[in-house]
């Protein structure tokens, strides 16, 4: 599906607990891109990583789950100004809740039911776009 040689700048995941969707609200700083707007676990490549292992990454520094690979069930890329980003999405139980642990960035974590996360006017837009697409494949 994807691998290391891959040119890509970063990678998302939608992370289902039960019918939810997590959230994580960005710090509310002028000096990043969509200052206190709800986002999704992820973040940029670091050096040899594959997409998959970049959105693993950053669900664990965000949030604290571990998740192993298999339970990404769905991928696509989209070209942004910056680069190549995948857009992934894993389900998990409800009660995997109880596991977030909160990293560092963001002003905290949510849980909102996907529908409205797309609606919101603080979600970042084109992660709703991609949370959509994903959202009507499910459904098609």
């Amino acid at each position: 599906m994807t691998s290391a040689g891959e040119d890509f700048a970063g990678a998302k995941l939608a992370v289902f607990l039960g019918q939810n969707l997590l959230v994580i609200q960005r710090d509310d700083r002028p000096d990043i891109p969509y200052p206190g707007h709800w986002d999704l676990p992820g973040g940029g490549r670091e050096a040899g990583e594959t997409p998959i292992a970049c959105a693993l990454r950053e669900t664990r520094e965000e949030v604290g789950l571990v998740l192993p690979p298999e339970l990404l069930i769905w991928s696509r890329v989209y070209q942004r100004p910056h680069g190549r980003v995948w857009f992934f999405a894993a389900h998990l139980p409800a009660a995997a809740a109880g596991d977030v642990r909160f990293g560092d960035e963001g002003q905290g974590w949510a849980l909102m039911a996907p529908e409205a996360y797309c609606a919101h006017p603080l979600a970042v837009p084109h992660f709703a776009v991609q949370l959509r697409r994903y959202l009507e494949a499910c459904a098609g």
